[in-house]
Order: structure tokens, then C-alpha cells, then sequence
């Protein structure tokens, strides 16, 4: 690595580590600096400020970090193994199953799960939901990809998945009563702040697999940048690749989703961005890099969410302000060329 692409290693770290500060320091309850930083210290663990802290602030600051990260790598690696820079969890319908397998606890069983005797209820009966989602999503277009060589007709597959399970959504929220169909949508709006301090650690664990599977990809997606024929030539098993690919981003997006509801454009416009500031395709440098600038769109965005003096805004409302920019601009790019 070059001494430039160190420089903008350095600043990326940076400006994650100053946003990931600016969300622990901001919230919707206005708190001084000088309390916060004697919080953080560990003076007077016992009071209010402190429980908004590290029960609050600390936990979302976290989840933003990670879950960010998260959505922008499986951007990063569907764009790639589909050569396509309009990729996405959400345009193949991965975050589309989440949702839908969230939705079939909330909307039609009443936000629990029951096999025999046994039952799963609250977060936990969401997490098994979303992860059943965008997994079963994942493994048709896992088979999918076995018969269909074409990866464009594969994203077209997605998207018309997605569509799908959008159609069965909207179906089961005209048939479910009013308190559940709230409870959805408010878990639709995508939110870091769901996430308590007892859960962090299952999903700081889940998303860290998920982050190191990636980085085990990035020689693999190298190779597969110069063609699935040139790989195949230089003995890479490009369908064992693009299977193992779907499983990380699978269990990536039902992780994040699970979690935090469905948020876009974080998976689709990251790694463009990414690309932009390091100027390069080579995975062992462009992975870590779309994951801190995923990181640090996601804490921006939460710390605007909460912001003192006013009501709490959803994060799909701050997202594509972020992304759309970018994606027009990959388009155009792109017709220019």
C-alpha cells in the first residue's frame, strides 16, 4: 500500500472515530461536554447521564459503526460478483426477505413464533424471522445461480423478488389489525436505536464473522474482476465463490436487518464512493475502505436522526440524500462512457 492510500486509510479512520464520538456526545436530551466526557470516564456511573450514555448513545454509536460497515461490504461484493454497479442486498430482494419474514411475525402471527411446545417471542422471534427471510432469498439465488449464468438476468431475478415479497407484504398489512401494522412500520423506517446494550454483544459477534468472512473474499473477487472464464482458467471454483458470497451477504443483511429494520442505499452507494476516494478495484483495499466510509455514513446519519431539539428522524429519510447523488452519478458515469 502507497503512501496515498495510507493517507486516506488515516483521514477515513479519523472521521469515523470523530463521528462515532459526535453520536455519543449528541442526542435528542442536550447534555454538556464536559458531562458527557466525565461519563465516559466513569464518574458517577449511577446517574442519568450516565445511563443515556452507555445505555443509549454508546449502543447506537456501535450499531451504526458496524451495521454500516456491514450493508456497504455486501454491496461492495454483489456488485462485483454480479458485475453490475447497481447491485444491492435490497435490488436482489435479500433485505426484501428480511423484511418479509419480519412481517409474517408481526403482521401474521402476532410477533411470536411457535414450534410444538416451544415459542420465540419479542427480538428474538424478529432476528429468527429476518435471518429465515434473507437466507431463503439467498439460497434461490444461490440455486438460481447454478442454472442461470446470465448475472444479469440473476438481478433481474432479485429484483423481481423483491417486488414479490413487497406484494406479500402490503397484502398482509391490509389483513393485520392496527397495533401490529404500527409496530411494522415503525420497524420499516430503519432505526440504530433499537438495539440495546444486552444485544450488542450478539450482534457485534455475528456481524464480526460476517465482516472477516468478506475480507477471506477479497482474492477470489479479485480474480473474478477479469472474468468468470479467467478464473475458472486459474482454478478458482467461481460458483463455490458466488455461493459462499450469498451466504456472508445473506447473513450480513439479516443481521443489520433483523436489527435495525431495512436501510437503503447504504449497501448500493457506498462502495462507489469508495472507489472514488481510493481509486482502485483491488478488494484487499477497496473492502476496509467501504466499510469505514459505510461507517461513517451510518453514525452521520444517526447522529442527524436524533439531533436536540427535535423529533426523531428515520434513517430511510436521511439515507438517500446520501445515496441517490451518488447513484445518479455512477449512472451518467456510466452513459458518458
Amino acid at each position: 500500500m502507497n503512501l496515498s492510500k495510507k493517507l486516506i486509510f488515516a483521514l477515513l479512520i479519523l472521521c469515523a472515530a470523530a463521528m462515532f464520538l459526535c453520536n455519543l456526545f449528541f442526542g435528542a436530551v442536550h447534555i454538556d461536554a464536559s458531562e458527557v466526557w466525565n461519563a465516559l470516564k466513569g464518574n458517577d456511573r449511577d446517574s442519568i447521564i450516565s445511563y443515556i450514555i452507555f445505555e443509549n448513545r454508546l449502543p447506537q454509536a456501535v450499531t451504526a459503526l458496524l451495521g454500516g460497515a456491514a450493508l456497504a461490504v455486501t454491496g461492495l461484493m454483489l456488485q462485483t460478483a454480479f458485475s453490475n454497479p447497481l447491485a444491492g442486498p435490497s435490488i436482489l430482494g435479500i433485505s426484501s426477505g428480511a423484511s418479509l419474514g419480519v412481517a409474517l411475525v408481526m403482521l401474521a402471527l402476532g410477533g411470536t413464533i411457535s414450534i410444538g411446545s416451544s415459542s420465540i417471542g419479542g427480538y428474538a422471534a424478529i432476528i429468527v424471522a429476518a435471518s429465515i427471510g434473507s437466507l431463503a432469498i439467498t439460497g434461490l439465488l444461490t440455486l438460481i445461480s447454478l442454472r442461470v449464468r446470465n448475472n444479469l438476468m440473476l438481478l433481474i431475478v432479485g429484483i423481481m423478488t423483491g417486488y414479490l415479497t413487497s406484494s406479500v407484504v402490503t397484502l398482509l398489512s391490509s389483513l393485520t389489525n392496527e397495533q401490529s401494522l404500527q409496530g411494522y412500520v415503525i420497524w420499516g423506517m430503519g432505526s440504530f436505536a433499537q438495539v440495546s446494550l444486552q444485544q450488542l454483544p450478539m450482534l457485534s459477534i455475528l456481524i464480526i464473522m460476517g465482516l472477516l468472512g468478506a475480507m477471506l473474499m477479497a482474492k477470489p473477487l479479485n480474480i473474478l474482476l477479469l472474468g468468470d472464464n479467467y478464473a475458472l482458467n486459474l482454478g478458482i471454483r467461481v460458483e463455490r465463490v458466488k455461493t459462499w458470497l450469498l451466504i456472508v451477504t445473506g447473513l450480513l443483511t439479516a443481521v443489520v436487518t433483523a436489527f435495525c429494520g431495512p436501510i437503503s442505499f447504504i449497501g448500493l452507494a457506498m462502495p462507489h464512493i469508495a472507489r472514488l476516494i481510493t481509486r482502485t478495484d483491488n478488494h484487499w483495499v477497496l473492502m476496509p475502505a467501504t466499510m469505514l466510509v459505510g461507517a461513517i455514513v451510518a453514525l452521520g446519519c444517526n447522529c442527524l436522526s436524533v439531533m436536540p431539539q427535535s423529533n426523531v428522524i428515520p434513517l430511510n429519510a436521511l439515507t438517500p440524500i446520501v445515496g441517490v447523488p451518488v447513484i445518479l452519478y455512477v449512472i451518467l458515469a456510466g452513459y458518458r462512457k
